[in-house]
This record gives C-alpha cells, structure tokens and sequence, in this order.
C-alpha cells in the first residue's frame, strides 16, 4: 500500500473515529447470544482457538495483505475450522458470507495501541483506522474483545452478564424507591406553596441516576439476548413515567430553557450527579435559593389538559399558585366552560390525594 493511499485512508476516517451510544448499541446487537456471528466466535473460544474476525467495509480492502479469497456462506462451523490458520478471517459486512482467510492485517502502526498481542494491536488499529468492528479471540486468556472505532469491549459469558445486570437491578430498585419518595415530597411542598430547590434536585438526581442505570442494562440485555426478557419487563416497570416525571420537575424549576439544562445533566457521570451542587447549578439555581413561583408544568399534566392548553394556563396565570386557587371564570377565558369545569374537579382530586 503506497504511503500517500494510507494517509489518504487515515484523514478520512480521523473525524468520525469516535463511536457514539447508538452505534456501540447496535455493534453489540451483531454480537447477542444467538446470532450466527456471536455462535462462530464462541465456537473459537470453545475450541481453545485464537482467532481474529474482521467485518469488511469500503476502507478495509488497502490493509488486506495476503491469504486467499474463499467468498462462502458464512457459518459458524466454518468460522470455526478457518480460525485454525494463523490469518484474520474477513466477513462480508451484511454477515452473510466469509470473503477471505488466512489474512494478514497491515494497518498504520502509528495509530496508538494500549495492546501487547500481534493479533489485539492489529484489531484495535484496524477498528480505528477503518471504523469497523473487529473481534479478537485470545485462546490463552480465553477471552473475546470486540473492537469498533475508539471502543473496546470484553464480551462476557452469559452467567456472568446475567449477575452483573441482576446487581445492577437491585441497584435500580433502591434509586426507584428513593425517587418515589422524594417525588411525594415535593408534591407536598408545592401543594403547602413552600417551594423546595434542594427537593427538586434530588428528584432530578435520582431521575438521572437511574438513567445512568439504564443505560448499563441495556448493554447487558443486548448481551443476554433472548434471556434478558424477564429482565426487560422489571427494568420497563421500574423506570415507568421516570423520564417524563423528571423532565417535567426540570420544566418547573430551571432558570434556563429546558433543553439547555438537560444538555448540561446529560454531561454529568454518575460521581457528578451525587452531588446536589451540580444539579442545582444545570438548573441555574442555588442551593438556598426559594423560587417565588413555580410554573405548574407537572401538576397540570396530571389534569385532563392538552399540552398546549397547559402552556396557555401557565403564561396566563403566571404560576401554580394562582393556578390553585383560581375560581371557574378564572379558567373559561383561557380554556372554556366545560374543560374550566374537568379542570377544576382534576385539581381537587389532585390536593386530596
């Protein structure tokens, strides 16, 4: 490959080297329990084989050093037996055929490597100067790691994945235990119009904790396939109205618009977010700070109202507090008589409970 060609091969891939959530997302999905591909590595493994799995792209051809052309149906049996040579293996990118064996991988040795192993460097630089996904099969560690763009990622068995993600639910429970009761008082709080900065952000910090949490389970399901799904209905109970509760708390609250505060909180990691402070200040609020009105956002969306009859209240009455106590002629201006009438039956539901 002449220098100039891999320069060329470089630059091109350099600004999009960073692999974002939904493409490792969807790199793990070709690699579940269950698929062709994830039986054929396993079947490496199994075999106390090392191997090296290369899926092919427009970029992958100028790296290609030797070895033959097989051009076959891809099975995981045949994986297997070609995983005897030395060379990578290269898989048509919809999965469906194996092009070559027996390869030998000539990426840019000057593209950092964190690896030791011939076989580890060659796919973590391929993965990054390509952007494509590779799989290294260690038969001495007896481990898998998959390679795609700046991302590496052990892929684990499934007894062990199916531990950590049951750990991680228990862990999920207590944040939905503690989000619940921090909900229920702050509902107390806005009902009393005694409003609470510090009680709103720790409803937003366990919300986005558990976000945080999600986040991790989902990349175990994926893993888990088809014996994640008693997992996948908890995990759906468990987060239930979470997202729309918390944005809804960061609507009333937050000095900025809220898109600009939930771009800050989606910055935040997990250590960042036990620390109140840093709600507080995505908010643009402080923590002693007491607001004079609270805007009624997650209140009215308990009622019977459309989102943009809520909208007209809350700049009409200008806060929940006069949206309280307003009396029915209050209301048939902005939203008419029989919504003013739903409405104000929805608000005293809302103080009994």
């Amino acid at each position: 490959m002449e220098k100039s060609e891999k320069q060329r091969t470089i630059i091109e891939t350099k600004n999009n080297s960073i692999a974002t959530r939904e493409e490792f997302i969807s790199i793990l999905k070709m690699v579940s329990p269950g698929t062709n591909l994830r039986n054929g590595v396993d079947g490496v493994l199994d075999a106390k084989k090392g191997g090296l799995i290369v899926i092919e792209n427009e970029l992958l051809s100028p790296l290609l050093d030797g070895g033959f052309r097989i051009n076959c149906k891809f099975t995981p049996q045949k994986l297997v037996e070609l995983a005897k040579m030395d060379g990578a293996i290269i898989v048509s990118k919809d999965l469906n055929r194996i092009t070559y064996a027996n390869v030998t991988l000539a990426p840019d040795n000057t593209i950092p490597s964190q690896e030791t192993g011939t076989r580890h460097k060659a796919a973590e630089r391929t993965a990054k100067q390509t952007s494509t996904l590779t799989i290294a099969v260690s038969e001495r560690k007896n481990q898998i790691h998959i390679y795609y763009k700046n991302i590496k990622y052990p892929l684990k068995n499934k007894s062990e994945i199916m531990r950590r993600a049951t750990d991680t639910l228990q862990i999920l429970e207590k944040q939905r235990e503690l989000f619940d009761l921090y909900l229920e008082r702050l509902n107390h709080f806005e009902l009393a119009d005694e409003l609470n900065i510090m009680q709103a952000s720790r409803v937003i910090q366990k919300g986005k904790v558990m976000e945080k949490i999600l986040e991790s389970l989902e990349k175990m399901l994926i893993e888990l396939g088809g014996d994640g799904s008693l997992l996948k209905l908890r995990i759906k109970e468990l987060m239930r109205d979470v997202i729309k509760e918390t944005s809804l708390v960061i609507k009333d609250y937050t000095n900025l618009s809220s898109k600009k505060t939930n771009s800050i909180l989606e910055t935040l990691s997990y250590d960042d977010l036990i620390d109140l402070e840093n709600i507080t200040l995505a908010l643009a609020q402080n923590e002693g700070d007491k607001p004079e009105i609270l805007k009624g956002w997650r209140f009215l969306s308990r009622t019977h109202l459309s989102e943009k009859e809520i909208e007209t209240i809350i700049r009409e009455m200008k806060g929940l507090r006069k949206v309280l106590n307003g009396a029915k002629e209050d209301f048939e201006n902005l939203i008419g008589e029989e919504k003013s009438f739903i409405l104000l039956n929805d608000i005293k539901r809302l103080k009994a409970k």
